[in-house]
């Protein structure tokens, strides 16, 4: 399939009607059951991959080849298309962003988010024109061969200003980015003032608003067209090993061996695409 028609494949479940939940994966087990399960497409997620290779979330510690050859696995084991979480592009200038998003492409990726994060902790978001000009420059590299993600991050970065993410999303739409997101918005009507304030492009919701975790339907309902599960699957998945871990630190072995079988895990594996 080429990048235009992985394009118009991906780009197809945002704009129909129910949208699309696109679940995270981790590991090439993890995008195989969620295949199973049905689900059209799947995400990476850059904290869940950091995780998992003993590192932090959001400081440049996870380097762009080590995140497209984690996506083209999931690519390539499951047949879905795939979104590429990739922060803040991997880059220092916009057309470091360019790099990463042509070669993006050139992995079979469906779709790549950039972030308007810098990395730097005790400065975490871009000032405004840098931001928008690497999003452009994601775009013009992009040339419809992949979904561009643009991300405003100022509420998960303790930045609670609604106007400066609507007026961050408005330009990332007006620069060409095929899908809005900001993580976390405080409420349900912030929620909806973007969705309004960016019509008619996609928005993509983390999980729900800050304030309550919503269902599907509502959401959808509220205009939300991809909801993606961040990290929150691979969370769920150590508090698993984690009550396992206790169980077997007190000498129940029954408890702490449960779940599914190893077989089908190897029934998963030779799944084909």
């Amino acid at each position: 399939m080429s990048g235009f028609e992985l394009y118009e494949k991906f780009m197809a479940l945002h704009t129909r009607e129910e949208g699309l939940v696109m679940p995270n994966a981790w590991d090439g087990v993890s995008a195989l059951i969620l295949a199973d399960a049905g689900f059209e497409a799947i995400g990476t997620s850059s904290a869940a991959l950091a995780a998992a290779l003993g590192r932090v979330d959001g400081r440049h510690s996870v380097t762009r080849d080590e995140h497209l050859d984690h996506a083209q696995l999931l690519s390539r084991i499951t047949g879905l298309p795939v979104n590429g979480d990739f922060e803040d592009g991997y880059g220092i200038t916009a057309e470091d962003v360019a790099v990463t998003v042509d070669s993006a492409v050139a992995h079979g990726l469906a779709g790549i988010g950039i972030e308007d994060t810098t990395g730097n902790p005790d400065d975490p978001i871009r000032d405004f024109d840098d931001a928008v000009d690497r999003v452009r420059s994601a775009v013009a590299a992009a040339k419809r061969r992949i979904v561009v993600t643009a991300r405003t991050d100022n509420f998960i970065q303790g930045r609670p200003d609604l106007d400066d993410t609507i007026r961050r999303l408005t330009a990332f739409a007006e620069v060409g980015a095929d899908v809005l997101y900001a993580p976390f918005p405080p409420d349900l009507e912030s929620l909806v003032a973007i969705i309004t304030a960016v019509a008619p492009t996609p928005v993509n919701l983390l999980i729900s608003p800050a304030d309550q975790v919503l269902t599907v339907s509502e959401l959808q309902k509220a205009g939300v067209k991809r909801i993606s599960l961040g990290p929150a699957l691979y969370t769920h998945a150590m508090g698993a090993l984690e009550r396992a871990a206790a169980a077997l630190r007190a000498g129940d072995i029954a408890s702490a061996t449960t779940g599914i079988s190893f077989d089908r895990v190897s029934e998963l594996l030779a799944r084909k695409p």
